[in-house]
C-alpha cells in the first residue's frame, strides 16, 4: 500500500480517535462537576465557571485535529524531494506589471 493511501486513512481514524476521547472526557468532566454542584449548592457558579473553561479546553484539542485533518486533506501530502518549490509564487509577482500588482488584492488588503 503507497503511502499516500496509509495517510488518507491514519488521518480521518487519527479525528475519530480524537473525538471520541474528546466525548469521553466532556462527560467525566460535566459528571464531576455536577457532583460537585450537588454536594455544595453554594459553590455552583464557581464549579460552573471551572468546568466551562475546562471543556472549552478539550474541545479546542478536537478543534485543532479537525483542522489538521482538513489541512492536510485538502493540500494533500507530498515528500520534500517531490513538492513545488516556495520560489515560484515569488518569480510569478515578480513579473507582474505595476497594474497588475495594484489590482492585485485580498480583502482590504493590497500588494
Amino acid at each position: 500500500m503507497e503511502s499516500i493511501n496509509i495517510l488518507h486513512l491514519a488521518y480521518p481514524l487519527g479525528l475519530s480517535i480524537a473525538v471520541i476521547g474528546s466525548g469521553f472526557g466532556l462527560g467525566k468532566a460535566v459528571s464531576a462537576a455536577m457532583e460537585a454542584m450537588g454536594r455544595q449548592p453554594e459553590a455552583a457558579g464557581k464549579i460552573q465557571t471551572a468546568m466551562i473553561i475546562g471543556c472549552a479546553f478539550i474541545e479546542a484539542l478536537t478543534i485543532y485535529a479537525l483542522i489538521s485533518v482538513f489541512l492536510v486533506g485538502t493540500k494533500g501530502w507530498k515528500p520534500a524531494e517531490e513538492a513545488a518549490p516556495a520560489q515560484h509564487g515569488k518569480a510569478v509577482i515578480q513579473q507582474m506589471s505595476e497594474t497588475e500588482l495594484a489590482a492585485l488584492q485580498c480583502g482590504d488588503f493590497r500588494l
